[in-house]
């Protein structure tokens, strides 16, 4: 007598390529190559992705494969889906890695019962604007970089890495190039430091931020600097946001009383799974929330903005600054990363990037 297979899952290595690299506080992110699952189980296919992180615990697409075959050798073909979740906790899969395989699990579950995803999550559309985002870089790239990004495309809002490692008065030059660029745009603009700031840096450039309205700044200390957080909010008049800060629901606790709010991100929490914890979390201790992206195709950004509906900030566009992207499902659509209407999260790997890709 065969085998039943209940559930199959297939591993494919895909190539990313950026019109743009990505330079932040910590670094330069170029082209990269994500892991996209591939879930069938009773003739329904859900599809899920991976971004590799070195501070996720898996660095590499390798990585990520060994992550989650590692996953699938402790027989999870039966579990259902808060076991399978349990599990990758129990033997501690990477996050980034066990987020595609999650994705993949509520795109089933949602094409299973014939729903969106934001449906059966029982969420609305979203409402708030992406933030299309601008990484450091001189104040003459930037005003190359400005036009491409908004003339005609109906973003809304821009993000804007500072904490350049050249210091303030980089970060001044760069910023006050922003402002001259956008003056003929009706734009918000956003900061995202990333950890670059130290407690005094960040206590002279939130007073001068402001001036200029923007509306938060993110992460303005590094990992592991949280101790001066409360410092810092004392003094602010500018929400604060952390992300590197909050990579799980666990985390908020810790930190609830001397921030605004909270950034998630499918490949720090988890997936979905860890989303909703976070969600669910921040919203107890009364703070705002926010969605972000790796380095993500359409697959992974569906399934973020999905959750979307909810939040009180998205930046989902990593997509955006693909050439091409290899999959569909997360259109802008009046300057907001919309889910679709299709059953599921509406993200789909194109034929042609994983026909002829081994597992």
């Amino acid at each position: 007598m065969g085998i039943e297979i209940i559930m199959k899952i297939e591993l494919f290595k895909v190539s990313l390529k950026k019109r743009f690299p990505l330079a932040i506080s910590r670094g330069v992110h170029g082209d990269t190559n994500n892991v996209f699952v591939k879930l069938t189980k009773e003739g329904i296919t859900g599809w899920g992705e991976s971004a590799p992180g070195k501070n996720e615990n898996a660095a590499t697409p390798e990585d990520v494969i060994a992550e989650i075959n590692r996953l699938i050798d402790s027989n999870i073909s039966s579990l259902s889906h808060y076991e399978i979740v349990c599990r990758a906790r129990e033997l501690k899969i990477a996050p980034c890695a066990f987020a595609a395989v999650d994705i993949a699990l509520w795109d089933w579950k949602a094409k299973k019962a014939k729903m969106p995803l934001y449906q059966l999550l029982g969420y609305p559309k979203p409402t708030a604007p992406t933030s299309l985002t601008i990484g450091i870089n001189p104040p003459k790239v930037v005003e190359e970089r400005v036009p491409l990004l908004l003339e005609g495309t109906g973003v809304q809002s821009l993000k804007i890495k500072l904490g350049a490692p050249e210091g303030l008065d980089a970060d001044r030059a760069m910023f006050e190039q922003v402002i001259k660029s956008t003056q003929n745009y009706d734009v918000k603009i956003r900061v995202d430091a990333n950890g670059g700031w130290t407690l005094n840096q960040a206590l002279e450039m939130i007073p001068w931020l402001v001036e200029r309205k923007v509306d938060y700044v993110e992460q303005p200390l590094k990992e592991g600097d949280e101790a001066n957080l409360p410092e810092l909010f004392s003094k602010t008049v500018l929400p604060i946001y952390v992300d590197e800060s909050c990579r799980s629901a666990q985390d908020i606790p810790k930190w609830a009383h001397a921030v605004h709010g909270v950034n998630m991100k499918l490949m720090k929490c988890g997936g979905i799974s860890g989303a909703l914890e976070i969600i669910a979390t921040a919203k107890a201790f009364g703070l705002k929330t926010m969605i972000g992206c790796m380095s993500e195709s359409s697959i992974a950004i569906a399934a973020s903005a999905a959750l979307s509906g909810v939040l009180d900030h998205v930046d989902l566009d990593a997509h955006y600054n693909l050439n091409p992207d290899p999959a569909t499902g997360a259109p802008m659509v009046n300057g907001i990363t919309m889910p679709t209407e299709n059953i599921g999260h509406g993200g789909v790997l194109k034929p042609e990037f994983y026909a002829a890709a081994s597992s």
